[in-house]
């Protein structure tokens, strides 16, 4: 028997979602060629499969852009007063940074990577001054496969 995908009893997706994950959320992640180096990142929306956003790439890391995708949902979802949308990320390092409001990177700040952190400076600031209530969870990757707002450069 062929295996449909999403599942018959999944109808609120298109996605193959595993069941525990909600479909009425946005799945983020970032991608980096090098570390430091090209950076980009984008968010999937997981009843649609639509891409919601994508920034990049700049110079950066990974773990600065798992931090970025995150406040980018957030402010869309305030913006769009969608309060109760849940964001997955499955990076824990961002999800802490963003839980303590502080992009806690190492990266060195240099003329070229001057426009990054005028940009994390402008998140951090966005963080400070909302009181979000969006559910931040972990993609849970050794369970569920790859995040879908997975780059597949791997």
């Amino acid at each position: 028997m062929k295996e449909v995908n999403p599942p018959t009893y999944r109808n609120d997706t298109v996605l193959p979602l595993p069941p525990e994950v909600r479909a009425d959320a946005w799945a983020v992640d970032a991608a980096c060629s090098g570390n430091p180096g090209p950076m980009e990142y984008q968010a999937i929306d997981l009843q649609t499969g639509y891409r919601v956003f994508h920034y990049g790439p700049v110079h950066g890391t990974n773990n600065i852009g798992e931090f970025l995708a995150i406040v980018h949902a957030l402010a869309l979802c305030w913006n769009q007063g969608l309060h109760d949308k849940t964001i997955y990320s499955d990076s824990y390092n961002a999800i802490l940074w963003v839980s303590k409001r502080k992009c806690k990177t190492k990266l060195e700040r240099t003329p070229q990577t001057e426009p990054l952190f005028q940009i994390i400076a402008r998140a951090e600031h966005w963080l400070q001054t909302h009181n979000f209530r969006n559910p931040i969870i972990k993609w849970e990757t050794s369970k569920w496969g790859e995040v879908p707002a997975d780059f597949g450069r791997k």
